[in-house]
């Protein structure tokens, strides 16, 4: 699979910084237009809502977004309703707030709500989304799997809102010890590339396709192409992972990958 990006991404690896520097969210308000920015947040992760938002919206304020929406997407009604897809459709910045990124898919998925998304980012509009909204941003995501040894056991995927194809994210990934998972995942897909993100930690990836680390973490990218040794037919007989070789690249703030050529600054 080629990677495909035309869009405006901003994926935040969870537990970002709301209250010191709060440097990833003043960055997505810049980006959606500093002051005359107009944001729509979006918490259909969230079976809680008005909590879920509540952060997002004083913190977005206090930033100078004075045109600020969120849309509470609790059923599929919410997301085909023409009030809230023309609420996405005037925003020139796009939030998920985490939660399940299920939901999300559940919620949006096939909605007028979900095909005025894919206008938005085809129209470049910044779409940003912390922990679940941040796997949900690719066409295949990561629900769920934890452990230490790489194996079928660590993995479940299910399909995303498809904006970033040819890649898969997984979130909180430093903090809770999450390459065995990532590395199962890309061992069943080598065609993908995976990029875990630290919490506190942010990609922007652009329409170029390159993608730029923000935040006080790391974003891990693996790719799985080069391997020449791999067992994932095993995988389901109960038999640990072999998968190698595996190009890594871990990369701090400023640092650039291109994701068409997967290539970063550091070569």
């Amino acid at each position: 699979m080629i990677q495909q990006t035309s869009g405006n991404l901003l994926i935040i690896g969870g537990a970002e910084d709301k209250q010191k520097e709060c440097k990833i969210l003043k960055y997505f308000i810049q980006e959606a237009g500093g002051r005359d920015s107009r944001i729509c947040v979006i918490t259909a992760a969230s079976e809680n809502a008005g909590q879920a938002a509540q952060p997002y919206e004083g913190l977005f304020k206090g930033f100078g977004c004075s045109d600020l929406e969120t849309l509470n997407i609790y059923f599929r009604k919410d997301a085909d309703s023409q009030e809230n897809v023309d609420k996405l459709i005037r925003s020139s910045g796009i939030f998920f707030t985490g939660g399940d990124q299920l939901r999300i898919t559940a919620m949006l998925g096939g909605t007028e709500l979900g095909k005025a998304l894919q206008h938005a980012y085809e129209r470049k509009v910044i779409i940003a989304g912390t922990s679940a909204g941040a796997s949900v941003m690719s066409e295949t995501m990561i629900i769920g799997g934890e452990g230490d040894t790489p194996g079928e056991d660590l993995i479940r995927m299910a399909p995303g809102l498809g904006l970033l194809k040819g890649v898969i994210i997984d979130q909180h990934f430093a903090q809770r010890g999450r390459i065995g998972r990532l590395l199962t995942a890309v061992a069943l897909n080598p065609y993908v590339l995976g990029i875990g993100i630290d919490e506190d930690t942010s990609v922007h990836v652009r329409a170029d396709g390159k993608l730029r680390v923000i935040g006080r973490g790391t974003a891990l990218i693996v790719d799985a192409s080069f391997a020449r040794i791999s067992n994932v037919d095993e995988l389901f007989a109960g038999r640990p992972l072999a998968l190698a070789p595996v190009q890594l690249h871990v990369l701090s703030e400023g640092h650039d990958f291109d994701i068409l050529e997967r290539t970063s600054n550091l070569q």
